[in-house]
């Protein structure tokens, strides 16, 4: 059992290309995306497990000694046990929530406690463990953010108990796990997010833990080869919508109008195999002329999307305002309103850029400057953190 303070942090994620399309076997483009979640797991000798997120306004703590006393025998079967239905009331016994506690609130609680019990009941004694969660993402916007939350306790529970080794050496500021490693801490995840969201594609966590760009199709994940780090501006346009609602109304179009929405999604399929083949031919030098075609397939993407009716008219707000400053938009993930992306193209002047920004926040919308391809899930030194973070993860 480690005893040192481990700083972890995981990147959220958004959908390049491939929308939609996926659900019908179509491939979809995911990449990491440089707002990150970070995690600060400190043991101790206080007999308690403690839980803050900040972000959702969330302090949480269990006595040690009464978990340990708990039937936990649900969670004996292997390995690593799914989370089914019947086992999450379980947890629900467990954490001792009360009636009235958000489902947000509940399901993080939920899936720290999942992960805390299995990973940890190898132990003599469950650990002793102050943790404090604090994210850049937006959460419920489409970004990943519960992937990342999953991924960081994940990377941390397994290091503090040493079913992986600490990979950060005297020195370092950062580094990375293993391969092995990293395959472990995905697929613990990966259950964290099933308490979270019942039957989720697994895409959100294997980003969140490889980072760059992965390519997903019918269950297959595969890493990109060295993808550019893009910089986007990533828009919130802070309009709700219902994912399962508007995956709904595209089957119901493809099921109307056959033969006008299945060479929808074709043509979609083939606007994210051309962006696979652009992007691997970016590598370290990008030409200009590539960023012409990622700019083209941005456009025909974005129409193909308003076609098969997961459009919105903040969404076309978005692309009317960075059109008139010859900059390309399209919606990220459900569509329907939340997030969109903007491609900025390299040798953009920051006063540019500013008053871009400047325009979508006037519109009402949320906007940061960021980039895609970030490293996946990481571990700190506490030096090389910057003070916002610090002061996040100290509650100040």
């Amino acid at each position: 059992m480690l005893s040192e303070v481990l700083l972890v942090s995981a990147p959220g994620k958004v959908i390049l290309h491939g929308e939609h399309a996926v659900v019908h076997g179509k491939v979809a483009l995911a990449v990491a995306l440089n707002l990150r979640t970070f995690l600060r797991l400190q043991p101790h000798s206080n007999g308690k497990v403690d839980l803050s997120l900040p972000n959702i306004g969330i302090k949480w703590a269990w006595d040690v000694a009464r978990l340990q006393l708990l039937d936990t025998s649900f969670l004996e079967q292997g390995d690593i046990t799914t989370p089914t239905p019947e086992l999450v009331e379980k947890l629900k016994e467990v954490a001792g929530l009360p009636e009235d506690c958000a489902v947000t609130e509940s399901l993080a609680v939920l899936a720290f406690l999942y992960l805390y019990l299995s990973i940890c009941r190898k132990q003599r004694a469950l650990p002793s463990l102050d943790i404090v969660v604090w994210s850049e993402l937006p959460h419920g916007a489409g970004l990943g953010s519960s992937a990342a939350y999953s991924v960081c306790l994940a990377a941390a529970l397994l290091t503090v108990c040493e079913e992986i080794p600490n990979p950060l050496k005297d020195g370092d500021c950062v580094n990375r796990w293993t391969k092995e490693d990293l395959e472990l801490i995905n697929k613990w995840a990966f259950q964290g997010e099933r308490v979270i969201h019942g039957n989720p594609s697994g895409v959100d966590n294997a980003v969140s833990t490889w980072g760059g760009a992965l390519r997903y199709q019918q269950g297959k994940i595969s890493s990109l080869k060295r993808p550019p780090a893009l910089q986007i501006l990533l828009t919130n346009t802070k309009v709700p919508r219902n994912t399962r609602t508007l995956v709904a109304g595209v089957r119901n179009r493809l099921l109307k109008f056959p033969e006008i929405v299945a060479p929808l999604l074709t043509s979609i399929d083939a606007i994210s195999l051309e962006c696979e083949r652009v992007l691997g031919e970016m590598g370290e030098a990008p030409a200009p002329e590539q960023y012409l075609v990622l700019e083209e397939l941005i456009d025909m993407n974005q129409h193909h999307l308003n076609a098969l009716g997961v459009g919105h008219a903040s969404l076309d707000q978005l692309c009317q305002v960075t059109r008139a400053r010859g900059l390309h938009s399209k919606l990220t993930g459900a569509g329907g309103g939340g997030c969109g992306i903007t491609l900025l193209k390299p040798g953009l002047e920051q006063p540019e850029v500013e008053a871009m920004k400047q325009a979508l926040t006037s519109c009402g919308f949320d906007c940061w400057e960021t980039s895609i391809g970030a490293p996946g899930v990481s571990i700190h030194s506490a030096t090389s953190l910057d003070s916002q973070v610090q002061q996040a993860l100290d509650g100040l």
